[in-house]
């Protein structure tokens, strides 16, 4: 039998879990591919090349990052359930794939390579965004594209003071760093990390660490490139001479000196001016079109390298930089609070040519966003975006929605602000942060990190410490290092290090780092970080002058928060019946109620709602009523000896006619009406947890009663004995009392039961009080006896039986009639609702 696959595989041990990559049985016809797993996580990486159009001056490299939802056993959210455009986070990884990978190729290269990696495998414990770079990088090594590899990737946690290689999910629950470094076996390329105010000196040591754990998996890469054949890697053409580089020497002088022009436009238009005159003298008397167009290539690759060879030589001979700063100086700052009206915060944060506007809006429970992806299904409270328009760097572009580029550079602000965030017992709101970049010549994503914490404090957010970020550079001649504050756009450009540091005035919150160079020294390393802490340093002062800590309200125009615990064993009483009770008090109080499976309830309100009233109906639903507190109330029914009051929903007393008036009241009708509200005081609890009231104004001794005054610990009763009544008889009584969830019908004088609007007749019956009114006689059967005494009834079971033959009827039934004749008035029918009125299956009991 012929053997179609023929797999080559390399494992090691790292981090306490094997690694291993495989070619060879899987995607054989791409250029490079490699199936890589770490613990039961998989993915494949593929590597492909093409030949490159021969216009292009640059390397036409993409990198797709693709998790698969049945990796890890879920089907896709949506209409459509299939993965359709690539989520945040696949993006952030596509980045990461690419920053290590596109400085390992020959300036000269031009094919098309184009990188996919897709998970099939997912174990929730080992993350696949690590694997996902080794395995691109081993792709790139084991195909014959002309990777300089080869490279790898790790991440490293900080973990009661230990460093932990590709720490698991349960150990970065506990870390205080997510570190990823990704290089080769003599340099870091790249470094992209979160941290709880750690030191400078820990953050190099942990860069130090991963660095060892890169060396291992570049050794297998190397292994499996050797098993598997080790395909010739395609030529790269040699550069060719330009002849124009010594041409545009003569014009270095006039350069230099546009290049001195204060301000970037203005600059621009200068050096364009010293380009146009050098290309008219050195493009003069070529004729052919064609061969002027590639003339005019090769005199604007030789200019453009002129102008890098001045700014970094001024940098190198002089200590100066393109605007005239010294090497460690930090451009001038201004800072802007309360810029837009109605926003709930904002800040303009200008520092040279570069301006952020940013806002803060300030949300509930429900604006939080809902993350689904290979992992639990989970929800974010605090949010940046970062919009980076055309225009801010003086361009025409077509707007197609938010650039790759943009969900990197607010992942990395939101990273850092979202470290010294309060947690939501501090401050019960979702956040959403929107960087607005209006003028860009260097460090944009800097530039929000400072606006996003001027802006929170001016919002009224107490962050834990205010934050701001740096962007250093890199210059190296031979064995010297020259290192950059606050750098330009050019500089990035034209330096050898673009290296992002944010932090607090006591430590560093975020990191991201791109190396150009072969190789980054500890020594070089700290000298760079202890540099961004001046610079930092220096930015945090003048962000201080201007807001030191959070405001002390927030805007009128934000919603206000109050948060409250309750028992979970309250929670569905707050909810209610399909949640009725909620609704009702939202709509109430115009508010907006939340409340977690922990009893965790936050109210919200706006300016036209009524917060206070609102949070004491909470305090009142789910806590216990308090003798002596008086609650604003609504009648519910009326009786002749009194008027039932729900004081909440849910919750009733009996306000009785000897307690309504000072004056003497002969009927209830007289001075109340179902539906009025009124103050109530609740002047006593009994042991069945049944509420008397009275009017504020009536002097009743609280310390007399059933459950009056003082009640103390509760004292042995005996416990009443109440009429008796048969599960399973049909019995005719009145109805004592409407609800929307059903009536309460006395069975036998002194005791009545709850039929649920489920068990009414007629069937599909929505609103009892449309066909039912108190006083009506109905038939009802009776189901159950729960605890503590409840009757539940059931009209369509008593009519089924009707049906079936002569009905069972209660002894004491007039012989006359066949209907039982009840004793009326007295306290025989004096109802009282048990706390959890209002719930399928209450019933009422009479009182003592």
């Amino acid at each position: 039998m012929t053997q179609l696959n023929h797999p080559i595989r390399v494992s090691r041990e790292i981090g306490g879990r094997t690694l291993t990559f495989e070619t060879g049985r899987m995607a054989k016809q791409a250029d490079g591919a490699v199936f890589a797993t770490y613990g039961e996580t998989a993915l494949l990486a593929t590597a492909q090349s093409a030949a490159g159009r021969p216009d292009i001056d640059f390397f036409p490299l993409t990198v797709e990052y693709r998790e698969k939802t049945y990796a890890a056993g879920k089907v896709p959210g949506g209409f459509f359930k299939r993965e359709m455009r690539p989520r945040d986070n696949e993006v952030l990884v596509c980045r990461s794939i690419d920053r290590p990978v596109r400085p390992m190729f020959a300036e000269t290269y031009r094919n098309e390579v184009q990188i996919i990696v897709t998970v099939v495998s997912y174990d929730r414990s080992n993350e696949p965004d690590m694997l996902a770079g080794c395995a691109a990088m081993a792709a790139l090594h084991v195909s014959s594209i002309p990777y300089q590899g080869p490279g790898a990737t790790v991440r490293v946690g900080y973990v009661d003071g230990q460093y932990v290689l590709n720490p698991t999910g349960e150990q970065m629950a506990n870390s205080t760093l997510d570190l990823v470094v990704s290089g080769t076996r003599d340099a870091v390329t790249m470094v992209e990390a979160g941290a709880l105010d750690l030191p400078e000196d820990v953050m190099v040591d942990a860069i130090l660490f991963g660095h060892e754990g890169v060396k291992l998996i570049c050794e297998m890469a190397d292994e499996l490139r050797a098993k598997s054949g080790s395909k010739p890697k395609q030529e790269v053409k040699v550069a060719e001479p330009n002849p124009y580089e010594q041409k545009v020497e003569a014009f270095r002088g006039q350069l230099a000196e546009a290049m001195k022009t204060p301000g970037k436009h203005a600059k621009k238009a200068a050096t364009k001016a010293v380009e146009a005159s050098a290309a008219e003298q050195l493009l003069a008397g070529i004729d052919d079109a064609g061969e002027l167009a590639a003339a005019k290539k090769k005199f604007g690759a030789a200019f453009h390298d002129l102008e890098g060879s001045i700014e970094r030589g001024n940098i190198i001979q002089n200590g100066v930089r393109a605007d005239g700063r010294k090497l460690d100086q930090i451009r001038p700052i201004e800072v802007e609070l309360g810029v837009l009206a109605r926003t709930h915060g904002s800040a303009l944060f200008t520092r040279g040519e570069t301006q952020a506007l940013v806002s803060v809006t300030l949300g509930t429970g429900r604006d939080e966003q809902i993350i689904d992806g290979l992992g639990d299904e989970y929800s974010k409270r605090f949010m940046l975006h970062y919009n980076f328009p055309p225009f801010c760097v003086g361009e025409v572009k077509r707007m197609m929605g938010t650039s790759r580029r943009e969900i990197g550079h607010g992942n990395l602000a939101e990273r850092t602000v979202n470290m010294v965030m309060p947690t939501p017992e501090d401050f019960p709101y979702s956040v959403r942060v929107v960087s607005e970049i209006l003028e860009s010549n260097g460090s944009s994503s800097m530039a929000s990190v400072c606006g996003a914490s001027l802006a929170l404090m001016d919002a009224g957010c107490p962050l834990k410490a205010p934050v701001a970020g740096i962007a250093m550079g890199l210059i190296e001649d031979g064995s010297d290092h020259y290192i950059l504050s606050d750098i330009l756009g050019s500089e990035d450009h034209n330096g050898d290090m673009d290296f992002k540091v944010t932090g607090t005035a006591s430590g560093v919150t975020a990191l991201q780092m791109d190396i150009k160079i072969k190789g980054l020294s500890a020594d070089l390393l700290r000298r760079a970080l202890a540099q961004a802490r001046a610079g930092r340093l220096h930015i945090l002062g003048i962000m201080n002058d201007a807001i030191a800590k959070a405001r002390e309200s927030i805007s009128k125009w934000a919603p206000q928060i109050t948060t409250r615990n309750i028992p979970v064993d309250k929670i569905g009483m707050l909810i209610g019946p399909g949640g009725k009770v909620i609704r009702q008090l939202q709509s109430d109080y115009r508010v907006r109620i939340e409340v977690n499976d922990e009893g965790l309830v936050s109210i919200a309100s706006g300016p036209e709602g009524d917060m206070a009233g609102a949070v004491a109906a909470v305090e009142a639903i789910t806590g216990d009523a308090e003798i002596g507190a008086i609650y604003k109330g609504k009648v519910v029914s009326i009786r002749e000896f009194g008027a039932f009051v729900e004081i909440f929903p849910g919750k009733e007393g009996l306000l009785h006619i000897s307690n309504i008036s000072k004056e003497r009241v002969k009927d209830v009708h007289d001075v109340l009406k179902v539906g009025q509200e009124l103050d109530v005081k609740c002047i006593s609890i009994d042991d069945f947890g049944r509420i008397r009231l009275a009017n504020p104004e009536v002097e009743v001794d609280l310390s007399a009663g059933p459950g009056g005054g003082d009640r103390g610990p509760r004292r042995e009763r005996t416990p009443r004995e109440l009429p008796h009544v048969d599960v399973g008889t049909v019995y005719e009584g009145p109805i004592t009392g409407v609800k929307s969830y059903g009536v309460f019908v006395e069975v036998v004088p002194g005791r009545e039961g709850l039929c649920h609007v489920s068990e009414m007749l007629p069937r599909g019956l929505r609103e009892p009080s449309s066909k039912y009114n108190e006083g009506d006689e109905v038939k009802v059967k009776l189901l159950e006896v729960e605890d503590g005494g409840k009757l539940r009834l059931s009209m369509r079971a008593a009519a089924a039986e009707g049906e079936g033959g002569d009905e069972a009827v209660a002894s004491g039934a007039s012989s006359d009639s066949g209907r039982r004749r009840r004793r009326r008035g007295g306290s025989g029918g004096d109802r009282t609702p048990t706390e959890g009125g209002g719930g399928e299956g209450d019933g009422g009991s009479t009182e003592d």
